[in-house]
This record gives C-alpha cells, sequence and structure tokens, in this order.
C-alpha cells in the first residue's frame, strides 16, 4: 500500500492516519491468506541451510537473501527515502534518481524495530500460519512414500514463499512504524501533556497516553470479521463453498481467529507502542530549553 504524501492536505490528520491503518489490515489480511497456501518450508529461515548460497558468500538465510536482493533493487528506486519505509537490509545502495523533497513530517529519529519483527514473523507467524499446507503436504508425501523424506513439512515452494514472506513483512513494519505518524499527530496537538514524561523518560506515562483500549478492542473485533468473511472460498455459481470441499490449502477461520489474534495482540500493537513511546522519548533531542518551554507553555508548535 502506497501513500502520496505530496498531494496529502495533512498527512498527520488522526483521520487519515485512521484511514491508511484500516487499509494496511486489509493487505495484510490478504497476504496472510496467500502465504498460508504453502507449507511452513522452515529451511527458508535457517542461516546457511542453501549451499548454493553459500557457494554465492551469503551465508544467512534464504529470506534473508530474497529480502537483500529486493530491497537492493528497491533502493535504487529510491523507495527507502519514504517517511514510511523501512528496510530490512543495511548497507542498501544509493538511489539512481535523485530524492525527492518529501514533505517534513515526522521528527528526526533512529526508531527502527525490523530485527523483531522479522523474528516474530519467522519463528510464530509463519508456523502457525502454514500448519494446514504443511499437515496436507505431509500426507501427500507419506502416501506416495516419497524418497526425499528429510523435511516432511516443505513443498519445495521456496521462491513462491519467500516472495510473499517479503510482501508481508514489508507491509507489517509500515504498519508498526506508522506509529511515528501516530506519535507525532498526538505530540502536535498537546505538545505540553508529552513534555513532562519525555523530560523524566516516563515509558509508562508516554504509553499510557497514546493507548485507548476501546479502540484496541475495536480493531481486534474488526479484523476477525474481516478476516472470517476474506477467507471464504465460492464455487463456480458463487455459492460459498464448505471447508470439506476446499483445496486443503486455505486459512481455515479457526486459524484465521489464532493467526490474526496472534500477530495483533502479541506482536503488532504491543510492538507498535513500544516504535510510538521511542519516538516521543527522541522528540525534544536538538531543541533548546527556550523553545521546549515555549511548547510547554502552550506556545508555538516547534514542528519537524
Amino acid at each position: 500500500m502506497q501513500s502520496n504524501y505530496f498531494i496529502a492536505p495533512d498527512p498527520l490528520s488522526l483521520d487519515r492516519i485512521r484511514n491508511v491503518l484500516i487499509r494496511l489490515e486489509d493487505s495484510i489480511l490478504f497476504q496472510l491468506i496467500e502465504r498460508a497456501q504453502f507449507a511452513h518450508n522452515a529451511r527458508m529461515y535457517i542461516p546457511g541451510a542453501f549451499p548454493e548460497l553459500k557457494a554465492q558468500g551469503f551465508h544467512g538465510s534464504w529470506l534473508q537473501w530474497f529480502l537483500k536482493e529486493i530491497e537492493t533493487f528497491h533502493a535504487k528506486a529510491r523507495r527507502y527515502t519514504s517517511p514510511d519505509e523501512y528496510p530490512f537490509t543495511m548497507d542498501l545502495p544509493d538511489p539512481v534518481i535523485p530524492s525527492l523533497l518529501w514533505p517534513k513530517i515526522l521528527y528526526p529519529n533512529n526508531v527502527n524495530v525490523n530485527t523483531e519483527i522479522l523474528d516474530f514473523y519467522t519463528q510464530a507467524i509463519v508456523p502457525a500460519l502454514t500448519r494446514q499446507a504443511s499437515d496436507a503436504i505431509v500426507a501427500l508425501k507419506r502416501a506416495a512414500r516419497a524418497d526425499d523424506l528429510e523435511d516432511l513439512r516443505d513443498d519445495g515452494n521456496h521462491g513462491s514463499a519467500a516472495t510473499l514472506d517479503v510482501e508481508l513483512l514489508g507491509t507489517i513494519s509500515k504498519r508498526v512504524h506508522y506509529g511515528k505518524f501516530v506519535s507525532e499527530s498526538k505530540f502536535k496537538e498537546n505538545p505540553s501533556a508529552f513534555i513532562g514524561p519525555i523530560r523524566s523518560r516516563d515509558r509508562a506515562a508516554l504509553e499510557a497516553l497514546i493507548t485507548k483500549p476501546e479502540v484496541e478492542r475495536r480493531l481486534l473485533l474488526r479484523l476477525r470479521k474481516k478476516a472470517a468473511q476474506y477467507a471464504v472460498e465460492f464455487g463456480p455459481n458463487d455459492e460459498v463453498r464448505p471447508a470439506s470441499e476446499s483445496n486443503g490449502l486455505s486459512l481455515g477461520k479457526a486459524d484465521i481467529d489464532a493467526v490474526v489474534g496472534e500477530l495483533y495482540e502479541k506482536y503488532i500493537i504491543p510492538l507498535t507502542k513500544d516504535v510510538e513511546v521511542n519516538y516521543l522519548l527522541q522528540r525534544l533531542d536538538g531543541l533548546s530549553e527556550e523553545e521546549i518551554l515555549r511548547m510547554e507553555n502552550g506556545g508555538e508548535y516547534r514542528g519537524v
């Protein structure tokens, strides 16, 4: 999902941010359903598991290699100069064309949680998401008495699965790091409420200022409703196909509830809060005491 910051009248409007987050929900849900078609393929996530890559001097995992190759091209096309894009690969090349003069939306910061995102995605989300497809490939291999039984839960679709992993990781990263936009919008609305906790490095107080339990509850309810609808399969006459007639590789409702609930409740929501708080803790860096006091006393807002 892309955003055009040049035509948005107010990129920090909470209504606009809310709409962006809802669109990202849709992207994440569709991508989860697509990834669920393929087995776990755990070998893809183990550094050094592909001798073909080691022969090229690359000792990371298959997924890390995919990320490096794709993000290298995207970096050349200046993707990561956008204020809402964060690569998983370090030391990427510079753009081959001049960077756009982006409007100054966020305060300068170095908050990046892509390492945490990659860890929870590969270790928790992928195994749960692909349970049904993995079980199906195990059954097929055993029925065929396949010679290659080293990894029963591997369907060999390493390219297709990694392509979907890269898309999902990018979307999850954008969704989590959009917490910076939320924090900047709330800080801009009422700087004096945040300056005290920022000065005292009070993480609990800052989290209390940004947390809306009712909003989180509605978010999880909306996600489960969407996921249940998006996973429905239709027959040739637009009739809903029962689970017994599905292809066996789709994401069932029980899997949806578990995966979406775990993804958002255990990872996306808490990690987004970390991003928001860590961004706020850097929000006064570089400002003079006079500028901070002026904002604290309701004076002119010091933007980016």
